[in-house]
């Protein structure tokens, strides 16, 4: 029998999207006709807005926000960071491939040679490391945080693209699952229970969004200027939760970007956009 780490009561549904014994692929689609039966009336290119695909007069202020989005000057400090050589004389476009245009939806992907997941700002800091500068703080955002921010728009436009081959990148992947539907904290919550079962439904002011498209459009700016990466949400979903959260970049948040990166496959990107 397959053992399952999520089920919704009540109306029978078992959501086979996280079964143990499916393949990354079979998890996906499964997701994605979860929500479409959910949700008839938002297609799933739509997801990518994330809460916004809920309600069209929050999408209508996003998109007028957009046309002069009020963190400019924060971009043009992370392109500055991007052009500025680093002590080798090197760019980091001179570390990645097609100068980093266009490879950020390959992101994260698993290093057999080093049997991890290995994260973009993984690839920053050792392009840092490999022409002479000291790492940056995963999540910083005067730092790495804008570098990754600019460095993600020379991505927009191009579709999400995570590959899960091989047992260890499978394993990987499957620990990332676990942690996404696995409940913990005081509260009894897993990401799951927010961002697939109760997607769509305020909690206090706030629509909660779907896991489809999630990992599309990061890091956000909320409020205005104030950056947030990925994994420095993770720490803020975890601690509202009363879960201790682990720092950005460890092992485990690594794997549940993995995972959480392949559940928007086939996706559009649009990098450092506005949110509440």
């Amino acid at each position: 029998m397959k053992k399952c780490l999520v089920a919704m009561a009540g109306v029978g549904l078992l959501l086979g999207a996280v079964c143990a014994n499916a393949t990354p692929e079979d998890d996906r689609l499964k997701l994605v006709a979860y929500f479409k039966n959910k949700y008839p009336d938002i297609k799933v290119e739509v997801s990518i807005h994330g809460a916004l695909a809920f309600d069209p007069d929050a999408m209508s202020q996003y998109r007028s926000i957009m046309e002069f989005p009020p963190f400019l000057d924060q971009l043009d400090k992370g392109e500055k960071l991007w052009k500025t050589p680093l002590k080798s004389g090197k760019s980091y476009a001179d570390c990645l491939p097609n100068g980093g245009k266009q490879i950020a939806g390959n992101y994260p992907q698993y290093d057999e040679a080093r049997a991890k997941v290995v994260t973009l700002e993984d690839v920053l800091n050792e392009c840092r490391k490999a022409n002479g500068e000291e790492p940056y703080a995963y999540g910083d955002p005067k730092t790495m945080g804008l570098l990754d921010a600019y460095m993600r728009t020379l991505s927009d436009g191009m579709r999400m693209n995570i590959r899960v081959e091989g047992t260890g990148a499978l394993k990987a992947y499957e620990d990332g699952k676990k942690t996404f539907y696995s409940r913990s904290g005081q509260l009894n919550f897993s990401c799951g229970s927010c961002h697939v079962v109760a997607a769509g439904n305020r909690l206090r002011s706030e629509i909660l969004s779907p896991l489809l498209g999630q990992a599309t459009h990061w890091p956000v700016f909320r409020g205005g200027d104030t950056l947030v990466t990925l994994q420095k949400r993770y720490e803020g979903c975890h601690r509202s939760t009363r879960h201790e959260p682990d720092k950005a970049g460890s092992a485990r948040y690594n794997n549940l970007e993995y995972f959480h990166a392949y559940m928007s496959n086939g996706l559009e990107m649009k990098a450092a956009v506005y949110r509440k």
